[in-house]
């Protein structure tokens, strides 16, 4: 090979070796489509609530209007259920993380006897079928002879976002590092002062997605509240009856302004992170 052709191929197989445009934003791109396909049906609700139908269906395009928004408390109930599941939320969350956190805590950093099996029983609620978990409570309330109501739904609910608190909870905890702990023992900090000030700070961020986490699950849950909540009527409930006899629009004004607020709790949560490695 003369030294013309060495010199011609060294930019050939550089060419080569260099992998195209598209291959190297490949994942890029998997990603976005992953994220519009995510996206795009809260675009459609988000369309939709300022629709104007002309029957009860809101399933097709009429006219633009804001009448939905400017009244989302319009359809009789709907209020009255949104405001019930929000409270749902809130105590389940509380509870959920309160019992959550002490768990994991104890999973986490001490042996005791049966520890394997309390830690199966605790994750078995996030692997059982959520029908299983919602028959299986509404027998025993019913064994119990408890009423079906607010504290039913309200008891389930605990039941079934403790888990998830528990595992996002114990993953940042074991992650820890003990000697901050040790070092603050050193510095004759006390036990409340270590765990206000060392250790619950940095669990606080898996305490924080365990609360989100259940919060949502609670709010947005059908399954259990179904077979427990008696005649009591929570949003999913009434979104489900509504989709019997015609979905008023108000419905997707209330889910837009839902999917508008976790945005920004997640724009903002993301952003004091950001600041926070800053400084």
């Amino acid at each position: 090979m003369t030294v013309h052709e060495t010199t011609d191929a060294a930019p050939r197989a550089r060419t080569m070796r260099r992998p195209g445009r598209l291959r190297r934003h490949l994942v890029t791109i998997a990603g976005l489509c992953t994220l519009a396909y995510l996206v795009l049906p809260n675009v459609i609700v988000l369309i939709f609530s300022f629709n104007k139908p002309n029957g009860r269906f809101n399933y097709q395009w009429q006219r633009f209007s804001t009448d939905a928004w400017t009244d989302p408390c319009g359809v009789a109930d709907l209020c009255g259920a949104l405001g019930l599941s929000l409270r749902i939320a809130v105590w389940a969350t509380l509870g959920a993380t309160a019992l959550g956190t002490m768990i994991a805590f104890a999973l986490a950093r001490y042996r005791f006897r049966a520890r394997s099996t309390v830690s199966t029983l605790i994750f078995l609620p996030m692997a059982m079928p959520e029908v299983v978990m919602a028959a299986s409570l509404a027998t025993l309330f019913l064994n119990m002879g408890i009423e079906f109501g607010f504290w039913t739904i309200l008891i389930a609910h605990i039941m079934f976002c403790l888990s998830f608190v528990v595992t996002a909870v114990k993953a940042r905890v074991m992650s820890m590092d003990p000697r901050l702990e040790q070092a603050a023992q050193d510095l004759y900090a006390t036990p409340v002062q270590t765990f206000l000030r060392v250790t619950l700070p940095i669990a606080a961020p898996g305490i924080a997605a365990g609360a989100l986490l259940s919060f949502a699950l609670s709010f947005d849950d059908f399954i259990i509240t179904n077979f427990n909540a008696g005649s009591t009527v929570t949003f999913p409930m009434f979104v489900w009856g509504s989709a019997q006899r015609g979905t008023p629009v108000q419905i997707n004004v209330i889910g837009t302004a839902m999917f508008l607020i976790a945005v920004v709790c997640v724009v903002v949560g993301q952003l004091a992170g950001t600041r926070r490695k800053r400084s």
